[in-house]
């Protein structure tokens, strides 16, 4: 039996085991699937552990990329702005340059983050906290809307219309961030899709099986 494991701090969020056992169960394949927090030292333990073994895939950038596609907003020569700049942003921002967008701005609370982030890619546009830039989609990576007494404090009254909120939090499904996107009629669109296609894609890495998504798979992650 293979098992597999995803590790963060926070996980207790995760669904990825969920979503993974349902497509293992679907398939007849012999896998478990586990979630662990872990803290830095911890994770330098579990690499020590496996490093023989590893072999690194990213599929968050073509799982950003397919959740746009999906959500008919077309991102070419559009301006975004990314709220954090951890985790996943990265991956992020290389699809945001594949898509050809015009131009990023990004913000984060811890200004040196952001600042190494634009050693990475030149093309950053790094605004303070606070600020808000004009732009087409407002992206939030911060881990700010894991709670529900989560409050950015930032005011998006006077952004405009058609604007599209993007919150790559998809538990729960609607963060305070979205819900002041739609008070102020804007699309809103949460991680979930993200979330499915790259489940997707690593599924098929590891077990070279394609599994179906259709409305089960949908309402498995309505919680």
């Amino acid at each position: 039996m293979k098992k597999y494991l995803v590790i963060g701090n926070p996980i207790e969020h995760s669904l990825s085991p969920k979503l993974h056992s349902y497509w293992i169960k679907k398939n007849n394949i012999d896998a478990t699937y586990e979630k662990e927090k872990l803290d830095e030292n911890d994770l330098e333990n579990l690499i020590l552990k496996v490093k023989d073994k590893i072999i690194g895939n990213n599929t968050d950038i073509n799982g950003f990329e397919l959740s746009i596609k999906r959500s008919k907003f077309e991102l070419f020569n559009k301006k975004v702005f990314i709220l954090g700049a951890g985790g996943v942003v990265p991956s992020i921002i290389y699809a945001l340059n594949k898509m050809k967008v015009s131009k990023i701005f990004i913000c984060n609370r811890t200004r040196e983050k952001a600042e190494n982030l634009k050693k990475l890619f030149n093309n950053l546009n790094i605004i303070e906290w606070g600020e808000i830039p004009n732009f087409d989609i407002i992206i939030n990576a911060t881990s700010l809307g894991l709670k529900k007494e989560d409050d950015m404090r930032l005011d998006f009254s006077s952004v405009g219309k058609n604007k599209f909120f993007y919150d790559v939090i998809y538990n729960p499904k609607e963060t305070n961030f979205l819900k002041m996107g739609k008070e102020l009629g804007q699309k809103t669109e949460n991680g979930k899709l993200m979330f499915i296609y790259q489940a997707h894609l690593a599924f098929n890495i590891w077990h070279k099986v394609k599994p179906e998504i259709n409305d089960d798979v949908l309402k498995l992650l309505d919680i």
